[in-house]
């Protein structure tokens, strides 16, 4: 067995470091150990069952769609809409205008499922304002290369609807369990920026002008596009009326909506989305494809087996499982892409969570943070490329810069492990209503 493990880590790193797409890397790595271990399987067959497992698949229809909408969002004034109707509310909380970046990114976070979309809709308007007034450019970059991850956390989440297909548990309870968790992260973040600002008051700027109540209130009028499509695509899931599909297709028709009472959304605007979220639905089915290819494949090998049982031979007790398992991930996220990680890793990792006593929804939440993480570490780091193209600054210096938030994220995984009943608080209140 330790041969077939040995010749898969050889197949993934020829075929991924050779710079092939993660897909046909995983199916040429599946199709490989199969004809070097089993040649008289049936490999064309065993890829176009799987292909037509993932693309038929019903909970993966709303993939497309919350993709489009984050698309069709990116292109109206939300990111305008956003810094107009918070800056007033925050003129006088400790660390000001900095929360900006959080709070934007919490609330454009309910409406996107993507971190990187997230951080460039927020960043491109925030990030200049900030740097405008004065604001450290350190907080400015660090805060909104951690608070752009909440894009995975926050529902509606692309990797969630991923890893709920591959795990076989409900989307939608992924997405309830995700809601406490992100807006923990969340308030930390909050947190961090406002002891920074207590504790040296030139990270942010000068004091702005008062504003009045009445004024803050017309603000909130800027907010309300964006609060009604929060309230119509998260609540509707929330309270029944709508399963994540039907939400995400009422999504796309209120982004649409948003956009063409702004007058930002024109023809050539609705085909660029749909281009672009053709694109990336297109990359997204083809790892899908080889992830279950390749899970099928080393399935047959017994290899999921033979590494559960390995590990469980050692003896580690649930929470240092946890800690390996971080530690994995993190190094694992230096060098591939968040979905890669997860859709290569989980028919081994899974299994080892459940016998240590931990949900598929716990997992799946750990499984976000630690790629949240991912999004932020050097050299691979999306979220670092994403803030270098709206900054200038260097990669080097943005990573310093998001290092506090790493380990907000990295404490926050320890904390949820210690105390797994964070993640189930919320599905378990709404099953029992």
């Amino acid at each position: 067995m330790a041969k077939i493990s040995f010749t898969l880590l050889g197949l993934l790193v020829l075929l991924l470091g050779s710079g092939v797409w993660i897909g046909l890397g995983l199916i040429g790595s599946g199709a490989g150990m199969l004809a070097i271990f089993k040649p008289n399987m049936p490999v064309a067959k065993l890829i176009a069952q799987q292909a037509f497992n993932v693309l038929s698949s019903a909970e993966l229809l709303a993939l497309p769609l919350f993709i489009l909408m984050a698309e069709l969002l990116f292109r109206t004034k939300i990111s305008e809409a956003l810094f107009t109707g918070l800056s007033p509310w925050l003129r006088r909380v400790p660390g000001r205008l900095s929360h900006l970046t959080v709070l934007g990114c919490t609330m454009f976070a309910s409406v996107c499922g993507s971190s990187a979309a997230t951080t460039a809709t927020v960043g491109r308007i925030t990030a200049k304002q900030l740097l405008d007034r004065g604001y450290d450019r350190g907080l400015v970059t660090g805060s909104l290369a951690g608070a752009g991850t909440l894009g995975f956390l926050i529902p509606p989440s692309t990797i969630m609807i991923i890893y709920g297909v591959m795990a076989e548990e409900s989307v939608l309870r992924l997405f309830i369990a995700g809601i406490l968790p992100g807006l923990m992260i969340a308030a930390a973040y909050m947190g961090y920026l406002g002891l920074r600002a207590v504790m040296n008051p030139s990270l942010v700027g000068t004091p702005p002008a008062p504003t009045s109540f009445v004024e803050k209130l017309r603000a909130l009028k800027d907010l309300g596009p964006l609060m009604v499509l929060i309230f119509i695509v998260i609540g509707s899931m929330y309270a029944g009326f709508a399963s994540p599909t039907e939400a995400a297709a009422v999504g796309v028709f209120g982004a649409i909506a948003i956009g063409i009472a702004q007058r930002t959304l024109n023809l050539r605007g609705l085909l660029a989305s749909c281009r672009a979220a053709a694109d990336s639905c297109a990359m997204i089915g083809l790892i899908m494809i080889g992830a279950m290819f390749l899970s099928t494949a080393i399935g047959y090998l017994g290899l999921p087996r033979y590494i559960a049982g390995t590990i469980e031979g050692w003896g580690l007790s649930p929470l240092a499982l946890i800690l390996m398992l971080l530690v994995f991930y993190v190094i694992l996220g230096t060098v591939m892409e968040g979905l890669g990680c997860i859709v290569m890793t989980l028919p081994i990792t899974l299994p080892l969570i459940e016998a240590a006593g931990y949900s598929k929804v716990w997992f799946g939440i750990f499984l976000v943070v630690v790629i949240e993480m991912a999004q932020i570490s050097p050299p691979v780091g999306f979220n670092l490329t994403v803030i270098q193209r709206i900054t200038g600054d260097s990669i080097g210096k943005i990573t310093r810069a998001t290092l506090p938030f790493f380990l907000i994220l990295a404490g926050f995984v320890v904390l949820i492990a210690v105390a797994p009943g964070i993640v189930d608080v919320v599905p378990n209140m709404m099953a029992n209503r």
